[in-house]
């Protein structure tokens, strides 16, 4: 893979994380453990390029994002659709995700990503908060998303890196 400028990427954010989805990653105690996402964001914020996703409280992939200062989003070719919703649906506390998805763990310094990913965005977190009922300025969301009360925890990150293929 080799390393672009954010000012390179020619990517549509909408297609790119909607349609596409990706692999929030991370490294925990010699593990790594990923999640799909298919919510989130790619922009600028504190004058810097940055990606923001949302990572519900249950999931098994929040203890290892919150476990480090970075985490990588590694978006992958439409072959991959069917590993990527596997990836959503199972539960690393329950399966080795990365075994089942038949993908090669790859590292850039200590952060890891994944070989067959079309895209990598190296991350570093800058700030974190949990959603909470009294944000919701309309109940539409709320009722529709959150019946359970696992609400999402919000992380903005600073896009570090940008490897493509």
């Amino acid at each position: 893979m080799k390393e672009i400028l954010a000012e390179q990427l020619n990517e549509n954010p909408f297609t790119l994380i909607g349609d596409d989805w990706a692999l929030i990653t991370a490294e925990k105690e010699g593990k790594v453990n990923m999640m799909t996402a298919s919510w989130g964001s790619v922009g600028v914020f504190w004058n810097k390029p940055c990606a923001t996703v949302y990572i519900r409280q249950s999931r098994y992939t929040k203890e290892f994002v919150d476990s480090q200062e970075r985490f990588s989003l590694c978006f992958f070719k439409s072959e991959y659709k069917r590993m990527l919703s596997m990836c959503g649906s199972k539960s690393g506390r329950d399966i080795d995700k990365v075994k089942e998805a038949d993908l090669t763990v790859e590292h850039f310094e200590e952060v890891p990503y994944f070989k067959e990913a079309r895209l990598v965005l190296i991350c570093k977190k800058i700030f974190s908060q949990k959603m909470e009922r009294s944000g919701f300025m309309e109940e539409e969301p709320f009722n529709k998303n959150y019946t359970n009360g696992d609400l999402h925890q919000l992380y903005i990150a600073e896009i570090e890196k940008i490897l493509v293929e």
